[in-house]
């Protein structure tokens, strides 16, 4: 692997190569993340103190912070032990108070001489009608006291490093930046105003006022970009590298398909048949597929899923489809085993809940080829699971899958293609975000005889209508989900809220019209009382949210969701696509508990005027952020430090276009462009895609 250059060598070295910075505030900075001289002049001020210099704090509105010239009058010694020393003060106009306290006189009186000028800058505030600065946070002689800025920034801290400490490391750290060349395109640059990277670097840490926060100051948004633009270089080399690594041909007869589509009651939708011909085309280069297939609740991604694994299975092969959960993995069963079986195709399902001499013969049966599709739960990644001829790896709901696994799943069958579906519509700066390697199949049309559930919004005060409204739709025969809400982190809580939300409707409805699932049930119970919803056996299934994903009754027309104010967008969403599944009208009420905060109203609106998923997605990330519609920490999305992934959307477009151009014209990244593009993988520790151009 190509070793790291030396021009970037200042960059990487410790921060206590820096001076005024020694063993113990570096470990102290390690924990704000900071650990080499890079890292500083990576971690940005978040604010500004404006130290210009002032003739006299005379008609200042306090408190505030000021910095003047005075003349040092008088020392005044505390009266009793742990008292405040005082130091008399005037600036030509007025006279104020310098307080210290747990004070050493000597040193004071050294640093404060009397009848001297001193320049004072720190908070001053009034205390019983006397102005004062409590612990200044410069004192200087005259001569020294253009080491105060006009404009300090502000920096995040940690116990035990100060402002000051953090300002003076940064301060040197500037000096250390070494010459590059530049890695962005100049057109672009001209285009959008921006400086180069080291100017850009000091004019970040050198703020002049509120307006160099915005993430659209030219320096902040080139700084961005960069970031961007390593990250979605990292994803064109990986995509190179898994378009370079030799799939495997597989052309479908159409045979199986065509069997399958005459056993089904409807035509496909247009969205639908695009993605299986997308698919299809990708399935019979000699590249290995990466696709993402993003539909919105109930696009009919499972059918193109399917069909998918049908090419795979007329090709000779066979095909695994992989679900984050055992009630999904065996609702895909039952909703795919009676069209595979119209086709002659071998499904069977795989979990962790397999009996041992059961999941052997399985194995057995996978091993000689004789189960041609696989339905199953993380299970499959185990290593006694092994396929005669994997041609196509299917996750469903990637979010809870990390790229690792994505890559895990493929080593299976070396050169499977790999399909990825999701049933959360992801706004497109995200979904480049975290699938910038892919390419995308979008279902955007709902299948036919698919009604639109109408939503209301109902304050929790109407509570007996809307029971009433529910024992009037039992007796029609109709179904309904009744969500109770996430109310603590705690899922005691949550479940006393469902038992209690449950006892009360069954005193109301009567015995055995209702069920109840939440996530402390052992799983045996939990599938049992699900069972007994789908087959109708309960009216009315009360449920934290478990069912949020996939569980699929045609019957159920009703879901209530109760303190809807405090769900997410999306979970709302996936929540309300659990009805309108069958041939009925349905109905989702939404409970809210007055009065509704701003945020909550805005949700509960934005819901009753539109069913369109990617609508509400993008509204969702305006209102909370990348980090919460996806959650950071599980979903493998990438933490970027500088770059704002709500704010900056234009930008993860821009520099996806740009590092895939960059990468036509200059494979290898060894022209002058190139060379500079390595520098800035290097500086964003994009190590891993360093390596895939060695190898590439």
């Amino acid at each position: 692997m190509s070793a790291r250059p030396e021009l970037l060598f200042p960059l990487f070295a410790e921060v206590e190569t820096l001076p005024g910075v020694g063993p113990k505030t570096a470990r102290l900075m390690a924990q704000l993340g900071v650990e080499t001289v890079g890292d500083l002049l990576f971690s940005l001020p978040y604010a500004v103190i404006d130290r210009r210099r002032r003739d006299t704090i005379k008609d200042a509105d306090l408190p505030s912070t000021l910095t003047v010239t005075v003349t040092v009058r008088a020392h005044r010694p505390p009266g009793s032990r742990g008292g405040a020393w005082r130091v008399l003060v005037e600036d030509g106009a007025t006279d104020f108070q310098l307080v210290f306290f747990h004070a050493r006189g000597n040193y004071l009186e050294r640093l404060l001489p009397v009848g001297e000028q001193r320049v004072v800058s720190g908070k001053l505030e009034l205390f019983d009608g006397t102005a004062q600065m409590v612990h200044p946070d410069h004192v200087l002689p005259l001569d020294e006291a253009d080491d105060i800025p006009d404009f300090e920034p502000v920096y995040h801290l940690t116990q035990g490093v100060s402002q000051k400490v953090m300002f003076k490391a940064v301060q040197a750290a500037l000096t250390r930046i070494p010459a590059l060349t530049e890695w962005i395109d100049p057109a672009l640059m001209a285009r959008e105003g921006w400086p180069d990277w080291a100017e850009a670097l000091h004019q970040v840490h050198a703020p002049r006022g509120l307006d160099d926060f915005a993430v659209t100051a030219p320096a902040r948004a080139r700084l961005a970009y960069d970031e961007l633009m390593a990250h979605q270089l990292t994803l064109a080399l990986a995509r190179r590298r898994e378009r370079k690594a030799r799939g495997i041909v597989s052309r479908g007869t159409r045979a199986l398909q065509q069997k399958v589509r005459a056993a089904l009651p409807y035509d496909l939708t247009g969205a639908q048949s695009r993605a299986i011909a997308e698919i299809a085309a990708d399935m019979a280069a000699p590249q290995r597929m990466n696709r993402l297939l993003q539909g919105d609740v109930g696009a009919g991604k499972t059918l193109v899923a399917l069909m998918a694994l049908l090419i795979a299975v007329e090709s000779g092969g066979q095909g695994v489809m992989m679900a984050p959960t055992e009630i999904l993995a065996r609702q895909h069963l039952e909703g795919l085993r009676p069209l595979a079986e119209s086709a002659g195709v071998v499904l069977e399902i795989l979990t962790g809940r397999d009996k041992r001499g059961e999941r052997r013969a399985k194995l057995e049966a996978l091993q000689r080829g004789e189960i041609q599709i696989l339905v199953g739960t993380h299970a499959v990644f185990q290593p006694d699971v092994k396929f005669a001829d994997l041609r196509l790896a299917i996750v469903d709901e990637q979010h809870r899958f990390g790229v690792q696994q994505r890559l895990d799943l493929a080593q299976k069958g070396l050169g499977a293609d790999m399909l990825v579906m999701t049933a959360t519509p992801i706004p497109r700066s995200l979904a480049l975000a975290q699938y910038g390697d892919m390419d995308v199949s979008v279902l955007d049309e709902k299948p036919p005889g698919r009604k639109p559930i109408k939503t209301a919004v109902v304050s929790i005060e109407r509570m007996d209508e809307v029971v009433a409204h529910l024992r009037r739709a039992i007796a029609e025969g109709r179904q309904c989900y009744w969500v109770c809400p996430l109310v603590e982190e705690s899922e005691l809580v949550d479940l006393t809220a469902a038992e209690d939300r449950f006892k009360r409707l069954r005193a109301t409805l009567g015995e055995g019209v209702v069920g109840l699932v939440h996530g402390q049930m052992p799983p045996a119970e939990k599938d049992a009382a699900m069972a007994d919803f789908q087959a109708g056996r309960t009216q009315v299934l009360v449920a934290t949210t478990v069912i949020e994903v996939g569980v699929d009754v045609p019957n159920a027309t009703i879901m209530v969701i109760e303190r809807a104010e405090i769900f997410g967008l999306a979970q709302l969403h996936q929540l309300r696509g659990r009805v309108g599944r069958g041939a009925a009208a349905s109905t989702c009420l939404l409970l809210y508990r007055p009065p509704l905060s701003d945020g909550g109203r805005k949700r509960l609106e934005v819901l009753r005027e539109t069913e369109d998923g990617f609508v509400i997605a993008e509204t969702d990330l305006a209102m909370r952020g990348a980090g919460d519609v996806i959650g950071t920490a599980q979903h493998g999305l990438p933490q970027f430090r500088i770059a704002d992934l709500e704010r900056q959307a234009g930008l993860m477009a821009l520099a996806q276009s740009d590092a895939r151009a960059l990468l036509t014209s200059d494979l290898a990244l060894e022209g002058v462009r190139g060379q500079a593009a390595r520098h800035l993988l290097w500086l964003m520790r994009q190590d891993r895609a360093i390596r895939l151009i060695s190898v590439g």
